[in-house]
């Protein structure tokens, strides 16, 4: 599985981009269309404002990858919870290192 560090939104029960977030670690599989994501199985389609679906629950979320200048929700106001895992990770992103797992593009 290929693992990269994600912003992460919960869609489902919320106002536009007014659901709890994430920056974490994100487990592709190899077709990159089902994603693990704090226990939960998410598998990718399309509507306009979210890109995957919990197979279990059917709440959707937004998943993208996180954005230096920290303007990832776009509406409102809040901040994504950083997961303890990913906070190195993430700070040095912020500092100017390539985002893990895409140090290549």
């Amino acid at each position: 599985m290929a693992r990269r560090l994600m912003f992460v939104q919960l869609k489902t029960g919320y106002d536009i981009d007014r659901g709890p977030s994430w920056i974490g670690w994100v487990d592709f599989n190899r077709s990159w269309k089902t994603a693990r994501f704090h226990g939960r199985e998410l598998r990718r389609f399309q509507s306009f404002d979210a890109n995957f679906f919990d197979v279990e629950t059917d709440e959707t979320f937004w998943l993208s990858g996180p954005k230096r200048d920290r303007t990832d929700l776009r509406c409102g106001p809040g901040a994504a919870v950083i997961d303890d895992d990913a906070h190195d990770a993430y700070t040095a992103f912020l500092d100017g290192a390539p985002l893990p797992g895409r140090e290549d593009g």
